[in-house]
């Protein structure tokens, strides 16, 4: 079960460039938390089952950008995964 911290943050995640102003601000105004405790959130909702079972296409692409991302980083740094 998704807890409700956790749907407010999968909702933010979802819609965030509705917000007024920088990401970092509206994470505080809305989640009422600091932009690496979200980010710590995030990170383990990207795993998290029941999140992809709440917000199937916010966590499908927060896994795409991660996996980008470290493709990304290993062909910089030489390395295979």
């Amino acid at each position: 079960m998704v807890s409700d911290r956790d749907r407010r943050v999968l909702d933010f995640e979802g819609s965030w460039w509705l917000f007024p102003g920088p990401k970092d601000r509206a994470i505080r105004e809305y989640l009422d938390m600091s932009a690496a405790r979200y980010y710590e959130v995030v990170r383990r909702l990207i795993d998290d089952d029941t999140a992809l079972t709440y917000a199937p296409m916010t966590v499908r692409r927060l896994r795409r950008m991660r996996k980008d991302r470290l493709e990304q980083i290993a062909r910089r740094t030489g390395t295979t995964q």
